[in-house]
């Protein structure tokens, strides 16, 4: 503003000597040079700023005052106008904006005659309302873009939240479900064996406790109490699948489990989504397989972990798959794996081959 105000002043005199006008320069001409100068620095009111600007321009203009710096403030207004005022008020006001502008071609004598007298006079407005305009789109798209971005990284947080909740919880309700059901049925005739399947429930709530924490815990803020909450709960992996059979065989599911080859560290995501894979397709088998019986093989080779859990089925048709079938399915790709799911030969079968 202050900047435009000082130009226009300055370069007053200057358009005397050099200007084609036909009214020399005088106070009213420094008065519409700084009236349109303030205007056009109201960047919070772009309409009023731009009205105020194109007015005094237009006067100045018509009276006969030469062309200079005020056109600059009629430039840095539309483009101020373009680039934040809506679309629709925007070309409206720049509309009704150019004819008036375009008022002294014909009234001034001075001004440049014909066809040519609108160029111009219309560059000054169209050529900022141009570029203000393509900036605005511009910012927006990339607005846009960012937030869209965002959204898909929450829907993604939430989608992982959402698979490690349905694992941890379901696996260790359908556990609790099958010992719950034990104890109610021999309560009357076998005392003994109620109380070992209550002990069975206690053990498995514990233990979906604990790794729920973990869970919580890698996405809560990493204080000190979080820290020390994350060291004590156990961390699921590979290397626990012989305790994750064992509970389900506590649990009523016979389970087989076989290991070839030689264990080894693996990245803690391929770990944990190994871990993921088997303990879901044994809680399906646990929740519908008509037969409580799986086989769990895990072979290491070279460069790779294959994985594969398989469990009689009298259903042939195809897998229909919910939610935890497209969670490993997700955990699986994400850790640039491959999975195979599907029955055949009265068997229902999981086949997971990940890197590592």
């Amino acid at each position: 503003m202050g900047f435009l105000a000082v130009l226009g002043v300055v370069s007053l005199p200057l358009l005397n000597v050099w200007g084609t006008q036909s009214r020399p320069i005088d106070a009213w001409a420094v008065v519409l040079v700084v009236v349109a100068a303030i205007s056009a620095g109201l960047r919070w009111w772009p309409l009023i700023s731009f009205g105020i600007c194109t007015i005094s321009a237009s006067v100045y203009l018509i009276v006969g005052y030469p062309y200079g710096s005020i056109l600059l403030c009629v430039a840095v207004a539309t483009y101020t106008m373009a680039r934040r005022e809506r679309m629709r008020p925007a070309v409206l006001a720049a509309g009704i904006a150019l004819p008036l502008l375009l008022v002294h071609v014909f009234t001034n004598a001075a001004a440049l005659d014909g066809l040519w007298g609108f160029l111009p006079g219309s560059a000054w407005i169209v050529v900022p309302f141009s570029v203000g305009l393509t900036r605005r789109l511009v910012v927006e798209s990339a607005a846009r873009q960012r937030a869209e971005t965002e959204r898909r990284a929450l829907d993604e947080e939430r989608l992982r939240l959402a698979s490690e909740v349905h694992d941890i919880v379901g696996h260790g309700l359908a556990a609790i479900q099958m010992q719950a059901d034990i104890a109610r049925h021999v309560r009357g005739r076998k005392p003994e064996q109620a109380d070992i399947a209550l002990d069975a429930i206690s053990r498995a709530s514990a233990e979906a406790l604990a790794e729920l924490r973990v869970t919580l815990a890698a996405i809560a803020p990493h204080d000190a109490t979080t820290a020390s909450t994350e060291s004590r709960a156990p961390t699921p992996g590979l290397a626990r699948l012989a305790d994750l059979c064992a509970r389900m065989r506590e649990s009523g599911v016979d389970v087989d489990l076989a290991i070839t080859g030689t264990p080894r560290v693996l990245d803690p995501a391929v770990d944990v989504a190994g871990y993921r894979v088997v303990q879901e397709s044994l809680t399906n088998v646990a929740k519908h397989a008509s037969r409580r019986h799986a086989t769990v093989t895990l072979r290491y080779v070279l460069a790779a972990v294959h994985l594969e859990v398989v469990n009689p089925t009298a259903h042939a048709g195809p897998v229909s798959e919910g939610f935890g079938i497209t969670g490993m399915r997700r955990r699986v790709d994400a850790v640039g794996g491959e999975i195979l799911v599907g029955t055949g030969d009265g068997r229902f079968r999981v086949i997971a081959v990940l890197p590592g």
